[in-house]
């Protein structure tokens, strides 16, 4: 494994791709501007330093690829309502406890931080007379193993006090979403790599038929990246838009067949509601109705008015590519990772909080 982390993060490598690209851009002769879509690889691109490496015209806009910042804020205003009931555990990964909601955050005292949804299970298991609410929030990557903790949930008879809140979204329809924006000029995407490891490439095959957009899905790693970028340039350069697979050692065309099927039999496809893109038809998961009496929403019902960004906030246009965090007139000043006003500085792979640590 070493040997391998040592090869993706070789100078000399990295040097000659970035001559690479330049060449590209050169040869373009114009301004390019790449989205990475996910918000691991927004991390890793500011932890590496890449965009001081590559040539000025050529942008790296940040995508709606971070699943705690996209999560709106009527889901959060939900989860923090549902807490204030009596005997209601809420359980979620450890980012979200930190999601400002529009009144406030997540109760400490009725909050638990887990590493998988089946610590939750278990949580229910152990505390039958307590309601035990899983914050389901992530893309195709976590939603298979969600997935199939409801299922288990499902095999024991006597489990009714375990709940999900149904935050899952889908990255295909909002990338479609993304592309229709007619303000936004993208040259290209960096796909993402855990998405697509589940999906797989064929996913994405309408943004190069419908969009002529190129696509490179790369790992994360410096060279990975660069690799990525120079894929997306020589698509630009022939003409040829597809949908290129730099990290071949983890993905495949048709993606994870187990783990789409294990999603398929739980949940059904949905509307949901992104922060900065609003509702998008089909890019969110619900419950089957097999699976119905583990929905949190069907449980607890709350009409929930949805709410604005916070004053100031300009996390929604980050998630869009139309800004970059350093444009926001609270970053690293009333906005940081230990007062955070809007998720994009909360989260591990937000683009505020990748910028507040390696870009200022």
């Amino acid at each position: 494994m070493e040997d391998v982390l040592t090869f993706f993060r070789d100078p000399g490598t990295a040097r000659r791709l970035v001559q690479e690209i330049e060449a590209a851009v050169g040869l373009l002769g114009r301004p390019v501007a790449l989205m990475e879509v996910c918000g691991t690889h927004t991390m890793a691109v500011s932890r590496w330093g890449l965009r001081k490496l590559l040539p000025a015209n050529l942008k790296l806009l940040s995508g709606p690829g971070c699943p705690v910042c996209v999560t709106a804020q009527d889901t959060i205003d939900y989860a923090i309502e549902l807490a204030r009931h009596k005997d209601v555990i809420i359980t979620t990964f450890g980012d979200m406890v930190k999601v400002p909601g529009s009144k406030g955050f997540l109760p400490t005292e009725k909050t638990r931080i887990v590493y998988a949804p089946t610590d939750a299970l278990n949580l229910a298991l152990s505390n039958p007379r307590q309601k035990v609410v899983f914050l389901g929030v992530g893309f195709e990557t976590t939603a298979p193993t969600i997935a199939a903790t409801i299922k288990k949930a499902g095999k024991h008879r006597k489990v009714d006090n375990f709940l999900v809140i149904s935050a899952f979204k889908l990255v295909p329809p909002a990338l479609r979403a993304i592309l229709q924006l007619k303000k936004l000029k993208v040259d290209g995407l960096i796909l993402p790599g855990h998405v697509s490891t589940i999906i797989g490439s064929q996913a994405y095959q309408f943004i190069a038929r419908d969009f002529s957009v190129p696509c490179a899905i790369t790992g994360f790693e410096p060279v990975d990246i660069l690799e990525g970028i120079r894929l997306i340039l020589r698509q630009i350069q022939d003409r040829k838009p597809a949908i290129a697979i730099q990290y071949r050692r983890v993905v495949r065309p048709e993606g994870n067949r187990t783990a789409q099927q294990v999603m398929k039999e739980v949940f059904a496809v949905d509307k949901a509601r992104w922060r900065g893109l609003g509702v998008i038809p089909d890019s969110g998961l619900t419950l089957r109705e097999e699976f119905v009496q583990f929905q949190a929403e069907k449980v607890f019902p709350m009409q929930m008015t949805p709410a604005p960004e916070p004053k100031g906030c300009i996390c929604g246009q980050v998630l869009t590519g139309s800004k970059n965090p350093l444009a926001c007139r609270l970053f690293a000043k009333k906005c940081t990772p230990t007062n955070p006003v809007g998720p994009c500085m909360v989260s591990s792979e937000g683009s505020c909080a990748a910028y507040y640590k390696y870009e200022r």
